[in-house]
């Protein structure tokens, strides 16, 4: 995987992208698009709108970023308007569907992997504001977990603790919280 050298946030989550292929010059422009104090916990890449580009979830918003030579293209769904997100996946691809605002999101081909880490990241991030909670970062547990195996919810766990997007102390704890629900 090539090294970015961006900021070591940006860094880490690029280091978990199993390919940055149409993604790095948007890796490289991502700090310019980022407010004061945020900071990005997961990446990935998808098609949305006309063109190829990188998703990040940072703490405060999911964001969309293409930065081609002829045209750049940015749009954030800051948390507090993001109603659901949908997941649909393929073999190797999937769709990440994000309702917002009245609005309606479709972030195509995505990595079935990234994608569907992503999407229950932004599940637990939403419920977690939902039950009044601080933006923290995004929980292991998300509402419908009942819906998920151990299995997959220890697998998610495991991505957001390698991406940095909770620290070592929330790993242990959400993960015996997994294994206590058995």
């Amino acid at each position: 995987m090539a090294k970015f050298d961006v900021r070591p946030d940006i860094d880490a989550a690029a280091e978990q992208l199993q390919s940055t292929l149409g993604s790095k010059r948007e890796i490289q422009r991502l700090p310019e698009v980022l407010w004061e104090g945020e900071t990005v916990q997961m990446l990935a890449t998808g098609v949305y709108g006309k063109g190829n580009g990188l998703v990040a979830m940072t703490n405060k918003r999911l964001i969309f970023l293409k930065h081609g030579v002829m045209s750049q293209q940015l749009e954030d769904f800051p948390y507090g308007r993001i109603s659901s997100v949908q997941w649909s996946g393929g073999m190797l691809m999937g769709t990440l569907t994000v309702f917002a605002s009245g609005n309606k999101a479709e972030i195509k081909q995505m990595p079935k992997d990234a994608g569907k880490a992503l999407a229950d990241a932004l599940r637990a991030r939403l419920a977690d504001l939902e039950s009044g909670g601080a933006p923290a970062a995004p929980a292991a547990v998300p509402a419908a977990a009942g819906a998920q195996s151990v299995e997959a919810r220890l697998q998610t766990l495991d991505q957001l603790r390698a991406s940095g997007a909770i620290t070592d102390e929330e790993y242990r704890d959400r993960r015996g919280k997994i294994l206590d629900s058995l």
